[in-house]
């Protein structure tokens, strides 16, 4: 079965996520600025990279490379177009993360926005696992009970996600995350002007968590 992502084009995706009813490109990418600056790591990855919004707060005085990974060869061939100024730092590696012969090399940060919700928890562990990151940080969407994708002019473009989503909440993913001894480190909100929310969760891995009730 085809991934339903690689059926639905960039312009319909950035144009019902950039809307002022949902304004979700907007917010990550100020998620994004502050998930790039605050760790102290020189290689990352970003899973669900699409065309590389966000990708634009690396500085290359820090970074010497980060690779965007996604399921969509249109998508990562309009991220490196856009983001040709970062050279040989940006990879652009196409996956589909939900194929257990997956292979991705090693970072030191790990980048998962609106992306665990497409691959559950045990996908997202075995990504980690493989990847080895010291710092994974990842947004979920905290949804209000109208569905997943907010209401826009390009709802039905998005209807084939229902076969890939999985519903999400920071408690059960905290724990997933300590079975594979990551510690919660941080979380922060940000509210969206449908009523729904993004939640940015960072781990990093430690042999053991004293942060959970912090949840």
């Amino acid at each position: 079965m085809k991934n339903p992502w690689e059926e639905i084009s960039l312009a319909d995706y950035e144009s019902h996520m950039k809307l002022d009813s949902v304004q979700q490109l907007q917010t990550m990418n100020a998620i994004m600025r502050g998930q790039f600056a605050e760790l102290p790591t020189k290689t990352a990855m970003v899973l669900g990279v699409a065309g590389g919004n966000g990708l634009e707060h690396v500085d290359k005085g820090q970074y010497r490379k980060v690779y965007g990974v996604d399921v969509n060869r249109e998508y990562l061939a309009e991220c490196k177009t856009r983001h040709g100024a970062l050279g040989d730092i940006l990879e652009c590696i196409p996956a589909d993360l939900l194929a257990e012969d997956t292979v991705l090399p090693h970072a030191e940060l790990l980048i998962a926005n609106l992306l665990v919700e497409y691959i559950g928890y045990g996908c997202f562990q075995r990504v980690i696992r493989q990847v080895s990151p010291e710092f994974v940080s990842c947004v979920i969407q905290a949804n209000p009970t109208d569905g997943f994708v907010s209401d826009s002019p390009y709802l039905h473009v998005f209807d084939g996600l229902g076969q890939v989503h999985h519903e999400m909440d920071r408690q059960t993913l905290a724990a997933v995350m300590h079975e594979i001894g990551y510690g919660f480190a941080k979380t922060e909100e940000y509210a969206l002007p449908n009523g729904k929310k993004l939640v940015r969760l960072d781990f990093r891995r430690e042999e053991r968590s004293n942060h959970d009730s912090d949840l």
